[in-house]
This record gives C-alpha cells, structure tokens and sequence, in this order.
C-alpha cells in the first residue's frame, strides 16, 4: 500500500509549475539530462494548451506531519492529429525504485487508452527496463551528435549558395509567416516539427535564449526557399543546430550544407563557443552521413516507446 495519489491538469494551480521545474532539475542533476523536452518545459510554462495534460504525483513529506510532496510528473502531448499522444514523466531521485514511476505510466496509458508514445531521454537502463514492463516497444532513436568548434573554423566548408539563393538573418514581427510556410513544406514528412504554430513559434520567440541574428532564412527572390536556426546553450558553453529546414524544390542542392554551415561560423565566431550540437532521427541516413562528414559524431541517444496498435 502507498498513499500516492496523482491529479490531472489542464490548467496548473498556482506554484505547481515552478515546483515541477525543481523536480526537472533535481532530476537532471542526477541523471546528465532534463526528462522533459524543451517543448514540453514549454507547455509546462505556457499551461492551458489545448490537449496538453499534466499529472502531478504527491507522496507524504519526509517528516510525516501529512504535508505532500511532490515526487513525479507527467505530461501528454495530444495535439498531433495524426499519430498517438506523446508523454514524457519522471520521479525525484530520492523516491525512485519505490513503484512511483510504474504507477504514473499506468496513469499515462489508461488516460490514453493504451495508445501513447513515452520519451526515454538519454535511453537509461532503468527506462528501457520500464517500458518492458509496460509491454512498449522501441519506435525512435533521436541521436544528439557534438563536434568541437574553433575561432579559426576548423573543419568547416565555406559556405556555397546555391545560385539565386540569399541569406539574411530573422525579423520579428515580419519573418513569422514565411518562416512557418517554409518549415511546414521542409518538414511535412514530420508532424512535430513541420506542425508547429504561429503560438508555439510565438512561445519560442518569448523564451530568453531566442537571438535573431542567430537565425538564418534563405530566400530565392521573395520565396523563403531554407533556413537554420542556431541555439546558444550558454551555462554549458553550447551552440546548437537547432533546427535545419529546406524546401522540397531546393533539396538535393547543397543549400542545406551550406545553411548548417553558415550557423556552425556563427556560433564559433561570433558567439565564441567551443562545441556544437544537434540531434537528428537515427533512421535519417542521408542527414546523419551530411553532419558526420562535418565532423558530428553520436554523444548519447534518445528513445522513444509506444504500445502496440
């Protein structure tokens, strides 16, 4: 027996988000990685997002005197029309190895219906034992691969535009509906990325690390053809490839080596950091084989569970 109980959220009560930040973070303390992904921390901060739930798990303070703690959380993302909700939960690493997190799987799939996806970031031992547990098979490898940058761009091409293309960096308040066409036909085989709104774009913009001029949009004429959005990690000393797009008509010409290029210099010189990072789908080989030959190399995996239908 156990006096957990578990509330599910719409919207968060007052204070609840910001105590689950603290249980992200001493998490992530403990395990190298947050358990829950930027969109996820987004929903978090922006709570009331359509088809977006929240469940919070309590168990009695350590001194017994009937206060509750909060010791896990979860998080379903049903705002794909397509494929089957997405979660993603964690415990604190003081209550774990307690049944917590096998209680808010449960929680999670009978929510659903037993048709979900789970997100094992990092791929721990302890999450791909769960998900045998829970009868889910493996479904996504997300591999975040690292290369060491240099003021003096080492390693890196120059960048070559394909011809008629150019390059300028983003304008708030003027890029926002070309850049979402061109992500939307970049991505369309990919529903988390090439679904994203003018909110969530909107949500993005508002976060504290959003930069401009690190955001590349390549245009042929006035027709947004490509571009690269860069992410400066600064507390770990990381620039990241965001997120790389092109347009299906321009695939296939170099304008995505040369956009990844064009950021990689960016964060090296003008953002003087030391390493760059990016993730991308195990199964894309023809992405992975473009950033090996950058330099990229795997530094871990994330995996991605789903029940059986």
């Amino acid at each position: 027996m156990t006096d957990r109980r578990i509330e599910t959220f719409t919207d968060l009560p007052a204070g609840a988000a910001q105590a689950v930040f603290d249980l992200i973070a001493a998490a992530a303390a403990e395990d190298g990685q947050p358990a829950v992904s930027e969109q996820g921390r987004l929903h978090l901060r922006n709570a009331g997002r359509p088809g977006v739930r929240h469940l919070l798990l309590w168990t009695p303070g350590p001194d017994g005197g009937g206060a509750q703690e909060l010791t896990g959380y979860g998080q379903i993302d049903g705002t794909d029309p397509v494929e089957a909700p997405a979660a993603e939960f964690l415990v604190h690493p003081r209550r774990r190895s307690r049944g917590h997190g096998q209680a808010l799987a449960a929680e999670l799939l009978a929510a659903t219906g037993r048709r979900l996806r789970v997100w094992a970031h990092g791929g721990h031992p302890a999450a791909r034992h769960l998900a045998r547990q829970l009868g889910l098979r493996l479904f996504r490898e997300l591999r975040q691969m690292r290369r060491p940058l240099d003021p003096e761009l080492t390693g890196l091409p120059e960048p070559r535009l394909p011809e008629g293309v150019e390059v300028r960096t983003f304008v708030p308040g003027q890029d926002e509906a070309a850049w979402l066409a061109v992500n939307a036909a970049a991505f369309a085989h990919h529903p988390e990325q090439g679904g994203i709104t003018r909110a969530d774009l909107d949500d993005r913009i508002a976060e504290p690390w959003f930069d401009p001029a690190g955001f590349f949009l390549a245009f042929r004429g006035p027709t947004p053809v490509g571009f690269h959005w860069t992410k400066v990690h600064r507390p770990e000393g990381l620039g990241e490839v965001y997120v790389v797009g092109v347009a299906p008509d321009e695939q296939g010409s170099g304008l995505g080596r040369a956009l990844t290029a064009i950021g990689l210099r960016h964060l090296a010189r003008d953002r003087g950091l030391g390493t760059a990072m990016l993730y991308v789908d195990a199964d894309n080989a023809p992405a992975v084989a473009v950033y090996e030959r950058l330099g990229f190399t795997t530094h871990e995996t994330d995996l991605m569970y789903r029940t059986e239908e």
